[in-house]
């Protein structure tokens, strides 16, 4: 199975799904535990039809759900499928999505040597230096954020070699800037269709980071 680009997935109308930092994301206000956790037996028999299964958090009073393939490191359309049956299930049962309130937070390392640097990261955050994925430290418990490890032109300090990425839905991105900009913040730069370069009043940056376009 081929994997799809963002703007196809997005060409999908999952309405209740965003794609952040490659990964498919939706959470839905399920209002209590009981029907949280009957809402995540039914998407268990839809995962297991379909074999393929998603990551899925249960809390008071929301479930969240992560699809992607590891296969192919992307999204493909067997995501896509049973994003669309989860949503389904979650109307019959009269649950909500809740789009708005979806973010992942990702660090990012400048460096100019990514497989020198990867394996050292990798051991200090999850353990082991076995989890660099190309240019991507990750951690398979989800402890600690996603490392991308930007690949960049040799540089010396002082500069900023860390900045933190936010992947929003792009109807987010807007109202972060705003209040950022209420808080003292500047934007660094918004000529970029799929980021904005923000910076507090020190000039730490981060990036609101959209997949559309990618």
């Amino acid at each position: 199975m081929g994997r799809l680009s963002n703007d196809e997935v997005h060409a999908a109308g999952l309405s209740d799904w965003r794609i952040l930092a490659s990964t498919l994301h939706a959470t839905f206000e399920t209002g209590d535990f009981r029907t949280g956790a009957d809402f995540v037996a039914g998407l268990t028999e839809l995962a297991e039809r379909a074999d393929h299964h998603p990551e899925v958090r249960l809390s008071y009073p929301r479930v969240s759900v992560q699809l992607s393939s590891h296969d192919i490191g992307g999204l493909s359309e067997r995501d896509v499928n049973l994003a669309r049956e989860i949503s389904a299930l979650a109307a019959d049962r009269g649950i909500s999505g809740a789009p708005a309130e979806l973010a992942l937070l990702e660090l990012a390392l400048d460096t100019a040597d990514p497989a020198g640097v990867g394996a050292f990261w990798s051991a200090v955050l999850t353990g082991t230096p076995d989890n660099v994925d190309g240019d991507d430290v990750i951690d398979p418990r989800e402890r600690v954020p996603l490392l991308w490890l930007q690949r960049t032109d040799p540089h010396a300090a002082p500069r900023q070699r860390f900045h933190l990425d936010l992947w929003l839905g792009r109807e987010q991105v807007e109202d972060r800037i705003v209040a950022a900009l209420a808080a003292g913040g500047t934007v660094v730069d918004d000529s970029p269709e799929t980021f904005t370069v923000l910076a507090d009043p020190e000039g730490n940056k981060v990036c609101l980071c959209v997949a559309e376009g990618r």
